[in-house]
């Protein structure tokens, strides 16, 4: 099958559909075939699919019936056949209108789509002043062979359409009939001033020799990279090979397999089933076929007559996919040995996540234990409170001046302390708890803001002040609280035993949050202090695991601080300040998007 075959209208095709048995022997397989050229031309043309049939499944015995248009229509309606080839625009009106499903599509293995071979071509006399473009059709009249035919009619339409030249703009369309070259009779006899045929069918009337290579132009020509012919239109896939509603499904699967594994005749050969959202863009824009209902004036008027079209179409899609997976047996095969893969890749996944979460939860116990102090610091504040008020209530009722007023603010001040303690050991047991790691919507500097509410007690405690310079206006990031300030606390207690014990730690540890300066869609925080920095050794291990200059340090804090940090999309870095010190930075990319619930 070279090209898509012409049209050529006998009685006695649509006789043959009539009188078809309704009900055929049991191993007899019909396949309808749309006869473009006659009964004879798609009997030649398909013949090697239907011996490949034949030979592949010899348990059918599979018989073509060429037909026209009407008599596809008569055999599809009432079921005289199993199977279905035609053009894609009869195959999308059979679809929405008896429940046809494609099984594969013919492809031309020397084009540059080879499945997208279907369009038209516009022609006229090759004479001065003649159309050239779409625009130049208005006023005059256009032949096609049928104004419901696809690639002889309806293609153009729509890219006519689009141009500003719709039907109505056309002095006539003239119906030439079938066969497609009675277009080119038309012309020549000048009964119409241009003419639509399918794509390739003038390259085949000038290899003939029934037409001279100059004898007509080409109308809005388009450029088609790689396809052999000239064209007016965009292209379409080309047939499919489509079962009935009511074919076996064993049979049909059987059908699919052997058509895919057909060797090519002739450059052509049958491939998977190609998506015809074209063709049913065309249908929609034109208002046409299975989208004639666009035309309606009401809502509920359209769902009320297609509501069956819907449903089916879910379910069809549905069977489609479940037929495709059951007929690729190989695919199949590898998509089991790739889930395979896969699974074995997430059990090692999560236990890389329980080892990462395991080891972020030590990290986060080393640092309490460095902040021990800190901690008790804080709470012998509320419990000695808590005390003082006891033992004043205490006093005034040994001394027997019972105040009511007095001991009413003295219970307040007992609860309020004891809310203080209790936010401390909430805030500590969070921190320190396993749990997922969950990412919310935060504000860089809340962030900051509670992380030093942890942390300053125990600067104060040594001696070194806190100065915090928070950017405004921040964007928010989208992040895991708890990690986020394991990240700072881990910088901050690193700048503190750096500080700690220096002559000029009143200067102190500077937080700063900002923009980010290189990339605007990054939000950094920068943890400054005033010790010595960092050696050009020390520099290139900084984040390697093990690594540390403190006598009793693990070497894994600066280690699983990155690693959060780029879990996160971000980065961290460390510098060494002019005027003395090191700035330990990361920055996180801004939220950019809601986060899912």
């Amino acid at each position: 099958m070279n090209t898509v075959p012409r049209f050529l209208f006998a009685p006695v095709l649509i006789l043959a559909a009539a009188v078809m048995p309704i009900a055929a022997q049991a191993d007899t397989v019909r396949i309808a075939v749309l006869a473009f050229q006659g009964s004879e031309r798609a009997a030649q043309d398909f013949e090697p699919t239907l011996a490949h049939l034949n030979a592949t499944l010899p348990q059918h015995h599979f018989e073509l019936a060429a037909l026209d248009p009407a008599g596809i229509e008569l055999a599809v309606a009432e079921h005289t056949v199993d199977f279905v080839v035609t053009n894609p625009g009869d195959y999308v009106e059979l679809e929405a209108g008896h429940g046809v499903t494609r099984l594969a599509t013919l492809e031309a293995r020397d084009h540059a789509v080879p499945t997208d071979t279907v369009g038209s071509t516009v022609i006229t006399l090759n004479r001065p002043g003649h159309p050239t473009r779409f625009a130049d059709l208005a006023g005059r009249r256009l032949a096609v062979v049928s104004p419901e035919a696809f690639g002889g009619w309806r293609v153009v339409w729509r890219e006519m359409d689009q141009a500003g030249v719709p039907p109505e703009r056309l002095q006539a369309l003239v119906s030439t009939g079938f066969p497609m070259d009675t277009v080119i009779t038309a012309l020549r006899e000048g009964r119409a001033d241009a003419g639509v045929l399918r794509t390739c069918l003038l390259e085949e009337e000038i290899a003939d020799g029934r037409v001279r290579p100059d004898e007509f132009a080409v109308v809005a020509e388009q450029p088609a990279s790689g396809f052999p012919c000239r064209l007016s239109s965009r292209l379409y896939p080309d047939w499919p090979f489509a079962r009935l509603a009511g074919t076996s499904p064993d049979l049909a699967k059987a059908v699919t397999a052997a058509l895919l594994t057909m060797p090519p005749v002739d450059g052509r050969a049958w491939t998977a089933p190609q998506d015809y959202t074209g063709v049913h863009a065309l249908f929609r824009e034109l208002r046409i076929g299975p989208y004639a209902y666009l035309g309606h004036t009401t809502l509920g008027g359209i769902l009320r007559e297609h509501w069956p079209w819907f449903v089916f179409s879910a379910l069809a899609v549905l069977w489609w996919i479940f037929h495709v997976v059951r007929v690729e047996t190989l695919v199949r095969r590898r998509t089991a040995e790739l889930t395979r893969a896969i699974e074995g890749r997430e059990a090692a996944e999560r236990a890389a996540r329980q080892h990462r979460e395991e080891r972020d939860q030590f990290s986060r116990l080393g640092i309490l234990g460095e902040m021990a102090s800190n901690i008790a610091h804080e709470l012998n504040q509320p419990l000695a409170a808590i005390t003082n008020y006891a033992e004043g209530i205490t006093r005034v009722i040994d001394a027997g001046r019972i105040d009511p007023a007095f001991i009413r603010n003295g219970a307040r001040g007992i609860a309020g302390q004891a809310e203080r303690a209790g936010v401390i050991i909430r805030r500590i047991r969070g921190f320190v708890r396993r749990r997922e790691v969950q990412r919310e919507q935060l504000d860089i500097n809340d962030v900051v803001r509670e992380t030093l509410a942890m942390f300053e007690g125990q600067a104060r405690l040594r001696g070194v002040p806190l100065t915090v310079d928070l950017g405004e206006g921040l964007p928010p990031i989208s992040a895991d609280l708890i990690e986020i300030e394991q990240v700072l606390l881990n910088l901050l207690q690193n700048a503190l035993d750096v500080m700690d014990g220096r002559p000029d730690k009143a200067r102190g540890i500077t937080v700063t949050t900002r923009r980010s300066v290189e990339n605007t869609d990054s939000v950094e925080v920068a943890v400054r202090d005033h010790g010595t920095g960092l050696t050009p050794e020390v520099q290139a291990h900084l984040f390697d695991p093990f690594f540390t200059t403190k006598p009793q340090g693990l070497g894994l804090g600066l280690s699983i601080c990155r690693t959060i940090v780029e879990s996160h999309g971000g980065h961290l870095w460390a510098t060494n300040e002019p005027d003395g010190g090191l700035s330990m930075c990361f920055a996180l990319p801004i939220l950019t998007e809601d986060i899912p619930s």
